[in-house]
């Protein structure tokens, strides 16, 4: 690591630490003032969830093979909400719905590696990644989700990041394009009652805000996946979320491989369909641009220069894009316009099924 890289990760790492400072009397509360009525609530939510029976459907292989060239190579790593579980066809999963995407939208066949486990901690990423590299030693792009079961397993906000940014790095070193999807809301959850829910959307949200800027800092581009696009989720929860009210259903995956796939094409370089910046978009600090992601799901941030200057007074700029409204929605006119239809969609040339150590993902030490 040079000196500006290692200042860089000394920045990050402060800001991480304030994002972390801020939990602390949100903890101490729960200590103090409701110890056991959140005891009592996890226990319940462990009940009500339940743990995972058999991993989701794999959809390794080709996407798009009528297309010309050879294949862009994607790799998912992450946990379950990566895997895809709770779904039953390979096509639902978000990583067939991205390799369906790319390969529509950029003309290309796209080649789909899965190293994604059910219930995996940021904790497990060095595992996933150095299987995908081993399986592919250049992918051309790499899509992370994780920091779910970080939250319910109360993992430190600084151990969960760190195990991140080497995840990232590794695949830069490389020469992969990283997008990170950060941890989704838990607050959304709902066999999670209050005062445990919110107290899950405050953990979750810090730890979104903290994987951001470390991100970043270490050249990714992030998408804030929060409640997976806020309203939808709380208003059609029947629709959204799977049968264990806790995972999310095909509909509910499509919603976040919608947001993603902006930021994974502008990643592999596809041309910007809209250039002007709307009303909330444009550069701020890397520390400002997470917290506002971190409240405004949909919304991809990434590094960027102000007069040829990687870094400001307040540490690194970054631009912060929220993308149209009609990328999002599994309805008509969404999903169908971002992925086609879906029906008959298939890998070819399909790879050895990874290895699957399905853990259950449950809420187990949430309190």
């Amino acid at each position: 690591m040079g000196a500006a890289e290692a200042a860089a990760w000394r920045t990050a790492a402060r800001t991480v630490a304030r994002f972390t400072a801020v939990g602390a009397g949100v903890t101490a509360f729960g200590a103090v003032a409701g110890a056991a009525l959140i005891v009592g609530q996890a226990e319940q939510a462990r009940r009500r969830i339940p743990q995972a029976q058999e991993p989701p459907p794999r959809g390794d292989g080709v996407y798009g093979t009528r297309f010309p060239g050879e294949p862009i190579e994607m790799v998912v790593v992450g946990d379950s909400s990566a895997a895809g579980y709770g779904v039953h066809k390979p096509r639902e999963t978000p990583g067939a719905l991205l390799a369906t995407g790319v390969s529509r939208r950029l003309q290309r066949p796209v080649r789909l590696h899965r190293h994604a486990v059910v219930g995996a901690l940021s904790a497990g990423l060095p595992h996933q990644v150095e299987a995908a590299l081993e399986r592919t030693p250049h992918p051309d792009v790499a899509v992370i989700i994780i920091g779910g079961n970080d939250v319910t397993h109360r993992t430190s906000t600084h151990i969960a990041v760190r195990h991140l940014v080497n995840a990232v790095r590794k695949f830069r070193s490389v020469g992969a394009r990283v997008i990170v999807g950060t941890c989704p809301d838990l607050g959304t959850i709902q066999p999670i009652q209050p005062p445990l829910r919110w107290l899950a959307g405050r953990w979750s949200r810090q730890l979104a805000a903290a994987q951001t800027v470390a991100s970043v800092e270490a050249g990714a581009w992030t998408v804030s996946l929060g409640d997976l696009l806020g309203p939808r989720f709380a208003a059609e929860p029947a629709r959204m979320f799977g049968l264990d009210r806790f995972h999310p259903s095909a509909d509910g995956y499509a919603l976040a491989a919608a947001a993603m796939l902006p930021s994974v094409l502008a990643a592999l370089g596809a041309p910007e369909e809209r250039v002007a910046l709307t009303a909330g978009e444009g550069v701020r600090s890397l520390p400002q641009a997470a917290q506002e992601a971190a409240r405004q799901p949909g919304t991809e941030v990434s590094g960027t220069q102000v007069a040829g200057r990687d870094r400001g007074p307040a540490g690194r700029w970054a631009q912060l894009r929220r993308r149209p409204a009609a990328w999002f929605g599994p309805g008509p006119g969404g999903a169908r316009r971002l992925f086609g239809n879906l029906r008959g969609t298939a890998p070819t040339l399909p790879l050895e099924p990874a290895r699957d150590d399905a853990e259950p993902s449950t809420v187990e030490e949430l309190a």
